[in-house]
């Protein structure tokens, strides 16, 4: 009996771009192809892309670790540590915005090339979420910690327990508490000191010298949300999903509109069907503007995606959503294309 993996790959490689111009082959021309969608077709390897502006830094640690030889795994975990650890930035980690109660509580995933995965969501105190998600995948066997126990957890293995608060977030959520109304803020509409927006995820995706792929996700959340609300972040599927046969997809934005299509995973399928990562991206932003047209005018969503050559792409409901790039011949932020 054929292998399932040679053939899965054989026939993700030999299929030709799908009807009407909506995907491309790996390495076909993009001419003909919508002028809205973003694509690239180059072969890269290694090659690291990330959300956000503030990706470009944290893409610089994962590149690091790739040029060290070292694993895709052990590169997004570098690399999403160093916003973690940034207190000016106000969705990752130290520093975050807390929410309705005053409290910082932090969600991440990490996925690898062989479908391993850890997640927790709801931590509390401690900087590194996703290397607890690491120590999740790695030495239980268990998906996904949360509250309590992941602490517990996190505790058990060496971390110490900080206070992630800080006086610039803890002021805006008491000038937020003046009003006395549930109202979470979508933090896209924000800034940090500086004009530098600050956003509500870093989602990483890297290709390693050997050709794998893994992925990590990690933020504090919709700012003021209610306490115990978890996002797609921490949920494998919804805010990130690796096949290494195919590619990996991480997404950022309002988490619940992501949850609702398992938004990631279907970035993937549409890969697998031929979709350059770009116009895979667009298919799922366009499936949560169908089923949910009021909302999706009113809140941010954005896709990121790499397939097995090496190629990336994003598309966002709204004009605003960025991604870092980082190959051996780049190293740029990019806006995407957008629905609306």
């Amino acid at each position: 009996m054929p292998d399932r993996r040679k053939f899965v790959k054989s026939a993700f490689l030999s299929a030709g771009a799908i009807v009407a111009g909506a995907s491309v082959r790996a390495g076909a021309s993009t001419a003909g192809l919508p002028q809205d969608v973003s694509y690239n077709t180059l072969r890269n390897k290694p090659v690291v892309v990330s959300t956000w502006d503030f990706g470009k830094e944290a893409n610089a640690a994962a590149w690091h670790v790739l040029q060290q030889d070292g694993h895709a795994v052990e590169a997004v975990e570098a690399g999403v540590k160093v916003p973690e650890s940034d207190p000016q930035n106000q969705s990752v980690g130290y520093g975050g915005r807390p929410d309705r109660d005053g409290r910082v509580t932090l969600d991440a995933c990490i996925m690898d090339h062989m479908y391993r995965c850890g997640s927790v969501a709801g931590l509390e105190h401690i900087k590194h979420a996703i290397s607890v998600a690491r120590l999740v995948m790695d030495r239980t066997p268990h998906v996904m910690l949360v509250g309590d126990g992941a602490l517990q957890f996190a505790l058990e293995n060496g971390f110490r327990k900080e206070k992630l608060l800080t006086p610039t977030s803890e002021r805006e959520w008491r000038e937020w508490l003046r009003d006395n109304k549930y109202s979470p803020v979508n933090n896209i509409e924000n800034r940090l000191p500086g004009g530098r927006h600050n956003h509500d995820t870093i989602g990483m995706l890297a290709m390693d010298n050997r050709g794998n792929l893994s992925g990590a996700c990690t933020t504090s959340g919709m700012a003021f949300k209610l306490h115990g609300r978890v996002g797609d972040s921490p949920i494998i599927g919804a805010g990130l999903y690796v096949d290494n046969e195919i590619g990996a997809a991480t997404s950022s934005g309002v988490g619940e509109e992501v949850i609702r299509i398992v938004g990631s995973h279907l970035v993937v399928e549409y890969m697998r069907m031929g979709f350059h990562p770009g116009a895979a991206c667009r298919k799922a932003v366009e499936r949560i503007a169908r089923h949910n047209p009021i909302s999706a005018k009113e809140v941010q969503v954005g896709f990121l995606a790499v397939n097995k050559h090496g190629e990336y792409g994003a598309y966002a409901l709204q004009e605003g959503f960025t991604y870092a790039v980082k190959t051996d011949g780049i190293n740029e932020v990019f806006s995407s294309e957008h629905l609306f």
